[in-house]
């Protein structure tokens, strides 16, 4: 599934995409509270929504995915520096790019968050697929709506998030 993910994301072409809304914060501001989590998410969800014939139910079912995507970031960064994230449009998909320094250390954990081992993503109530153990794989997470996630290196000291949601509203 991990390559099927990366073939499809890697076919959209990054000068397709128009930026619609960055927002870049201290990585220690961003660690003090979890609460930043759910802002960030409802202001990108907001935004990701605008334009569609039902804005408010397109930013609800994508907040679920790109607030566990923010969580992941949330959960991932410790190095000071910057955590950034962006949103760009073209004219089928919508892209979410979250960037952030990363400890060298931990290239082993996003190993294997590409390779869809189990992340913690939604709980149990969510209605998703969930493991025993509280978790969806990275590729399920993908699967159920319809993106094309990847998390790849950022230079020398950092990490990238990129999912590719499609802008159709006919999510089921």
């Amino acid at each position: 599934m991990e390559g099927v993910l990366k073939e499809e994301a890697s076919k959209f072409d990054d000068h397709a995409f128009a930026p619609m809304v960055s927002m870049e914060m201290n990585v220690g501001m961003f660690k003090s509270q979890w609460q930043f989590c759910d802002r960030i998410t409802e202001y990108l969800s907001d935004i990701l929504g605008q334009g569609h014939s039902d804005p408010a139910r397109y930013s609800n079912f994508l907040s679920v995915a790109t607030n566990e995507l923010v969580e992941l970031a949330f959960r991932s960064t410790g190095e000071p520096g910057r955590i950034s994230f962006d949103l760009y449009r073209s004219a089928t998909f919508n892209r979410l790019r979250i960037a952030f320094p990363c400890e060298e250390g931990s290239d082993r954990e996003h190993a294997r968050a590409r390779s869809s081992e189990r992340q913690p993503i939604l709980g149990a109530a969510s209605g998703y697929p969930v493991e025993s153990d509280g978790t969806v794989p990275l590729a399920n997470l993908a699967a159920i709506f319809r993106a094309a996630i990847r998390i790849e290196k950022d230079g020398t000291r950092g990490i990238q998030i990129i999912a590719d949601f499609p802008s159709t509203e006919d999510f089921q």
